[in-house]
């Protein structure tokens, strides 16, 4: 596993007190967006396409660390836009490790080797490079030739200088496993700590609508690239998600777990879906109709989204949930996720399969419900 041993004791320490007063939501990461201007314009982005007013708005490094602390979640992502763009990122990232917060700047590293002066290396910050596969691949989602060669020129620098580094990947409709199963060999080649990779969202302001995955192809996709898996992979996310991707295992999405702060407020219900904004963490949380969202729900926005902002909160809640959620962590880190073999696209989990939040699905053809 791709993460620190101080850092997970911080998240099990923190899950655990929430069990241990039985507390019904609470989160686990803040989705700290303190702009959404970016330095580069990806078909599949939903951020960058707001009119030219809005993307020159920027939160305040006081806004971002007033809402660091209202939340209280132990672990801060930092997407955007891009946030290295920020005026006031040297500020944010100082005043959340003076918080003792643990750090995910997520960034397409075209600034990074410039910027690292700016930063001092600390268990507490990550930089979380976006990297969606090797260098066709990742060039051609970015929309722009030459980025993968500054990124993986980012991730070098910041390694030289003792940061903490990890990739995160989406993956689309059309992605090669061979070619992904390739990338992965070649992140843990580069040394980065950790990686992380989900399934892309259907934005509905993205440009690019045809290239997201369905749920079915999203199963056979993900046991195509982990089937048969290799123990030199490091991943900085739950194993059990990653068998929830492949679709040996069910998890129901719980958006509070991630919850999004950005220059319009707190984004409900979750990072992906906009449908308004409250004006503080706690009346996000006792404001919003949870019971509406998740593919239980019927939610049509939800019926294929797999993505990790809303099912990995799952998958770590329901490792300290139950014995049997942590055991099966504990084997899944030691023996690898239980990936069932690609087959027939019949081969998928149905909706009555499901049986509370988490459920793990042996290795047998389910009927598509």
């Amino acid at each position: 596993m791709g993460v620190p041993i101080s850092q997970m004791w911080t998240v099990a320490s923190y899950v655990l007190k929430h069990k241990i007063r039985a507390t019904e939501r609470y989160p686990l990461v803040l989705m700290l967006e303190p702009l959404f201007r970016c330095n580069l314009a990806c078909a599949g982005c939903g951020k960058i396409q707001y009119p030219e007013h809005v993307l020159k708005r920027v939160l305040s490094a006081d806004q971002c660390l007033a809402a660091a602390d209202e939340c209280g979640a132990p672990i801060v992502s930092i997407p955007g836009g891009e946030p290295l763009l920020h005026p006031e990122i040297q500020q944010i990232v100082e005043g959340l490790v003076a918080r003792k917060k643990y750090i995910y700047l997520c960034t397409n590293a075209i600034l990074l080797k410039s910027k690292l002066h700016l930063f001092k290396p600390t268990k507490y910050l990550t930089f979380s490079v976006h990297m969606d596969g090797l260098k066709h691949e990742h060039d051609e989602a970015v929309c722009r030739d030459g980025v993968y060669d500054r990124a993986t020129e980012g991730i070098k620098a910041a390694l030289e200088k003792g940061f903490r580094v990890t990739t995160n990947t989406t993956l689309f409709d059309g992605a090669n496993p061979e070619r992904t199963r390739e990338f992965f060999d070649e992140m843990m080649k580069l040394g980065v700590e950790g990686m992380m990779v989900s399934p892309g969202y259907s934005y509905s302001k993205a440009p690019d609508q045809e290239s997201f995955l369905k749920r079915e192809k999203t199963y056979q996709l993900f046991r195509k690239i982990f089937h048969a898996g290799k123990r030199s992979w490091r991943f900085n996310q739950s194993p059990l998600f990653i068998e929830y991707l492949s679709g040996s295992r069910h998890f129901e999405c719980t958006p509070w777990g991630n919850p999004t702060f950005n220059i319009f407020g707190w984004q409900k219900p979750c990072y992906l879906l906009q449908e308004g904004y409250a004006k503080s963490f706690k009346d996000l949380i006792d404001n919003t109709d949870w019971k509406s969202y998740g593919r239980k729900s019927g939610n049509a926005a939800c019926q294929d989204c797999m993505v990790h902002c809303g099912h990995e909160p799952t998958a770590v809640d329901h490792t300290f949930g139950s014995l049997g959620g942590f055991w099966a962590t504990v084997r899944a880190t030691l023996r690898g996720p239980r990936i069932q073999a690609p087959a027939a696209d019949t081969d998928f989990i149905s909706t009555e399969s499901v049986v509370g939040q988490a459920d793990f699905v042996p290795e047998k053809k389910v009927a598509n419900g």
